[in-house]
């Protein structure tokens, strides 16, 4: 069965970290671009991070630049996201997605995450900062 599964997110109070992971199954990670967006509620999703298919290259969006990062274990079949300094605003449902190195590139080239460049996705993992 070709799936991602996410899991790590939780209640964290604002300062504190987390650790997103995307496990794959029924298809190999290394071979396509991984994204994570998030979705708050009432809110449109948006493109957090992606790492490309080749030589892991990565694309953070500003609003998490410098607190969040991506990478790879091709070993697991696993990308994972570390958070750290979360902020109240970093609430949401967060999304691990696959898709063409197209989809990071463009990133890269434009600033933007097009969600409608990956072909797969999980179900979702809630992520809450909050005191």
């Amino acid at each position: 069965q070709v799936q991602l599964v996410e899991s790590g997110g939780g209640l964290v109070q604002p300062g504190g970290s987390l650790r997103l992971s995307c496990a794959a199954s029924g298809f190999t990670l290394d071979d396509y671009a991984i994204g994570w967006f998030r979705q708050a509620p009432g809110k449109e999703r948006e493109g957090v991070s992606c790492v490309g298919d080749s030589d892991g290259s990565t694309y953070y969006a500003d609003s998490v630049k410098g607190r969040f990062t991506i990478s790879r274990d091709n070993a697991k079949n696993t990308v994972y996201l570390q958070m750290n300094s979360l902020k109240a605003e970093d609430t949401a449902v967060y999304y691990c997605a696959a898709g063409g190195q197209r989809a990071f590139t463009t990133a890269q080239a434009i600033g933007v995450m097009f969600s409608s460049l990956y072909n797969r996705w999980g179900q979702g993992t809630q992520v809450t900062v909050s005191s």
